[in-house]
């Protein structure tokens, strides 16, 4: 299991490279995350073959993705309990979930704990529209500034430092 999950993170690596290296603009720019979101999604679709990949995707199938009550809420929200993944790996039919990634510019600075929370809901097995691997991404206007990995509803330390190590090895992490 280990080696399919890091698997599909050196997928999101080579996205992450693609990226960085045809994205120069909007990074210098400091464009909005929804723009540098959706342009990494564009490079994660040439790396998830046979996969849908979305931003803002709140289904499952026809039902909304919705926190459990008394957890936070997304600012994203119409209706006060649906939950907004940044970008998702996914098949829309079936259903069938792998990746959500939830993505930080380095210059913003609210509290992590938001986008913390919503991995640890999209990857809790328990909740009906888990996904197999989350990771919360920051993005430095020249690398990957942090990134860690959930797997399971808690993130998992192990993947997380492999995560960085893969990142660092492609030129892609600060330092």
């Amino acid at each position: 299991m280990q080696a399919e999950m890091q698997s599909e993170l050196d997928k999101l690596v080579g996205a992450l490279g693609v990226f960085y290296a045809r994205e120069t603009h909007l990074l210098e720019k400091d464009l909005g995350e929804r723009t540098l979101t959706h342009r990494l999604a564009v490079h994660l679709e040439s790396q998830f073959g046979g996969w849908d990949v979305d931003c803002d995707y709140n289904r499952l199938g026809e039902r909304r993705l919705r926190l459990p009550k008394g957890s936070i809420v997304s600012t994203d929200d119409d209706i006060g309990k649906s939950i907004y993944p940044d970008i998702v790996v996914h098949r829309r039919t079936v259903p069938e979930n792998l990746l959500a990634v939830e993505v930080r510019k380095a210059t913003n600075h609210q509290p992590l704990e938001h986008d913390r929370h919503k991995l640890r809901a999209l990857t809790d097995p328990h909740l009906w529209f888990a996904y197999r691997i989350g990771v919360l991404l920051v993005l430095g206007r020249k690398n990957v500034i942090a990134s860690e990995v959930y797997i399971g509803g808690v993130i998992d330390q192990p993947l997380s430092g492999w995560l960085a190590g893969r990142l660092g090895d492609a030129g892609l992490a600060a330092g």
